[in-house]
């Protein structure tokens, strides 16, 4: 039996396109195209514990599609374009979904239970969600070691902490996406893991 996967639905494409949209709304509300930062950014829209914990729990939905600057949205996108290709191949569309969503959600979660105090936005987590299933899915199906691929995700999470960076939503996401991921891949008959063995055994940077 050939495994779903994703490819035809192209999700990558749409939550990009998605993403940016909301970005052009947020801009246009902001008056600046270029950093609506986070006093252009409604509260309505951006995870403040201060308005969350006041009732406004859709913010943990919200601030996963709302960016801070264009250079914030154009990096994050790159990622999820790289990425999110990836995934599609791997992974159906209930499982693609699954883990941007709910891994996007767990970084925000993590955000405010150990940094209530922090105003955050962007896709980041859902993205690292999905790069830590991409990398740990490819390992496991094709029964190797998964310490070069914690290795590697844990480096590409460092290069990515700095000023300004909400580590938490980062390490919530790439937590829940690896362990997603080897959850996935174990679950997974061998038969129908066969399209991943043979395409990524030889062409994975871990």
């Amino acid at each position: 039996m050939k495994m779903p996967n994703s490819i035809k639905y192209k999700p990558t494409i749409i939550l990009i396109a998605l993403n940016i949209a909301v970005y052009i709304y947020t801009s246009i509300i902001g008056g600046n195209w270029v950093s609506t930062n986070f006093n252009g950014i409604p509260p309505l829209y951006q995870l403040n514990g201060d308005v969350f914990y006041n009732g406004a729990y859709y913010q943990l939905f919200t601030s996963m599609f709302v960016h801070a600057s264009i250079a914030h949205i154009g990096g994050n996108m790159l990622f999820l374009f790289i990425f999110g290709l990836r995934a599609e191949e791997m992974f159906s569309l209930p499982e693609y979904l699954g883990i941007y969503l709910i891994g996007g959600l767990a970084g925000n979660v993590l955000s405010l239970a150990l940094g209530p105090d922090l105003l955050s936005v962007g896709a980041s987590g859902a993205i690292f969600a999905l790069f830590g299933a991409v990398v740990i899915y490819a390992r496991r199906s094709v029964r190797q070691s998964i310490i070069g691929a914690l290795v590697f995700a844990f480096f590409l999470f460092i290069i990515n902490t700095g000023e300004g960076v909400n580590i938490l939503a980062h390490l919530g996401g790439l937590g829940f996406g690896l362990i997603i991921g080897y959850w996935i891949a174990t679950k997974r008959k061998p038969s129908d893991q066969q399209s991943v063995k043979y395409s990524y055994s030889t062409n994975l940077p871990f």
